[in-house]
């Protein structure tokens, strides 16, 4: 089968390019920008494009299905081209559907914590190598590509994302797997481009839930209000398993879970991931592995790229990097490394780099979410906002919507870059949080920081 992805470079669609090819589909595609990790993915396999950019003579009759990535615009020539000749275009999330049709497939949605419970769940798996079909949006160790599509697995875990499916179809992704299985981690505002109030964000859940199978199951928070109350309101014939945060407690920098069998020291930390790791619990049992070694498998567990994770570190200071983007997942993570570091100093910085972040009518969200930073910091780059065609903030609306009077804000890299540099990291922890990369930010140069 020759399938050709326009938009290849995407981190979800460049893994499901190589995935195919895995399988000995013929795949070609484009893209007007690849960045890493992308680009050096898609080279050693040798999906790169020969040439960047969009060409409409890449699109023939031989070509059997199109897969669109939402990077393309609805007047993409090739998209066009397609059309035109009436080739097969897929949505990513068509494309995995149809794929996993006769498997049971496992979802799992949230406003957060998704990706790392799909982490959670192919951790256990691959610890007592059970082989299952998966789709997850971060990198996993031990894992090369993070997409697996094979004929013989039974099971397919996914991760939901409530986001659009393409250019062409505004569906949110997860409304077209249809899950056997299906766990929501939580429902907090956020993509406020398209889903311009709560309630409507909110229903994007309540249809999810609609579309689980007959007989399938929904997993769900029941610390998360809405989370309850959209499972709840479900008149669906399915089964209902509910978590809640553990028992644990901290000492010496190391979080112990409390179990039936006593104390369990985890590599992971904040009561956010122990939420997800109960509801990864119940989703393995379902999936055939009993509680006892799903927490031996568990304990080893050291996270999901940019999830939580720890850069650097020496025998008093500390860099931790994370995706937060959305003001619920900012807060949990200020706050889990405020619970695990107490004695330390909490050196916060946040990058405003979404839509909804940017947005001015959005931006009250993120009230009191730095609120445990020592010192909080807040960036933005103007070309972002240029890029997304978006009027300037000012620094003191900033201030005010974060609630925070000592709150820094910068607009100019480097002058962000230079104030790091005048800091002392002493008995300290620096926390990055970005959906983006704080202008281009040098890592190892903020581990030199540490070490001098």
């Amino acid at each position: 089968m020759r399938i050709h992805f326009i938009a290849i470079g995407g981190a979800a669609m460049h893994n499901l390019a190589i995935a195919l090819k895995i399988k000995k589909y013929h795949i070609t595609g484009s893209d007007d920008i690849i960045n890493d990790p992308s680009k050096t993915r898609l080279i050693a396999h040798q999906l790169y494009p020969d040439e960047l950019g969009w060409h409409d003579g890449r699109i023939n009759k031989e070509i059997d299905a199109i897969v669109l990535g939402m990077h393309a615009r609805e007047d993409n020539p090739e998209l066009l081209k397609a059309k035109k000749l009436k080739i097969k275009i897929y949505s990513y999330p068509e494309f995995i559907y149809e794929q996993s049709k006769l498997k049971t497939r496992v979802v799992i949605g949230g406003s957060h914590g998704k990706t790392t419970i799909t982490s959670m769940i192919l951790h256990v798996m691959n610890f007592y190598d059970k082989d299952v079909d998966y789709m997850v949006g971060a990198q996993l160790e031990g894992f090369d590509v993070m997409v697996k599509l094979t004929e013989k697995n039974d099971f397919i875990v996914l991760e939901g994302d409530e986001y659009l499916s393409s250019p062409i179809d505004k569906r949110p992704k997860f409304h077209l797997y249809k899950p056997n299985i299906a766990l929501i981690s939580g429902i907090s505002w956020d993509h406020i481009n398209v889903f311009p109030t709560y309630e409507i964000y909110k229903k994007q859940f309540e249809i999810f839930v609609e579309s689980i199978v007959e007989g399938g199951s929904i997993t769900y928070n029941s610390d998360d209000i809405d989370t309850k109350e959209v499972v709840g309101n479900t008149n669906r014939s399915i089964r209902k398993f509910d978590y809640s945060l553990p028992d644990f407690n901290i000492r010496n920098g190391v979080t112990y879970l409390q179990t039936v069998e006593g104390e369990l020291p985890l590599e992971i930390f904040g009561r956010h991931n122990l939420s997800n790791l109960m509801g990864a619990k119940w989703i393995c049992q379902q999936m055939g592995v009993d509680e006892d070694d799903f927490f031996q498998a568990i304990s080893c567990f050291k996270g999901a790229s940019n999830r939580l994770e720890k850069l650097y570190s020496t025998n008093n200071s500390f860099i931790f990097k994370d995706f937060a983007h959305s003001p619920s997942k900012v807060k949990a993570t200020v706050n889990a490394i405020k619970d695990q570091f107490d004695e330390y100093k909490i050196i916060a910085c946040f990058e405003l780099h979404t839509f909804s972040s940017l947005n001015s009518d959005f931006i009250n969200e993120y009230k009191d979410t730095l609120s445990n930073a020592d010192i909080a910091i807040v960036y933005f780059s103007k070309k972002t906002l240029e890029s997304k065609k978006m009027s300037n903030i000012e620094f003191s609306d900033i201030v005010k919507a974060f609630n925070k009077n000592d709150l820094i804000v910068f607009d100019d890299s480097s002058k962000f870059k230079d104030y790091l540099s005048s800091m002392s990291f002493n008995k300290s922890v620096l926390l990055m949080m970005s959906s983006g990369n704080f202008g281009n930010i040098d890592y190892n140069d903020l581990k030199k920081l540490l070490l001098n």
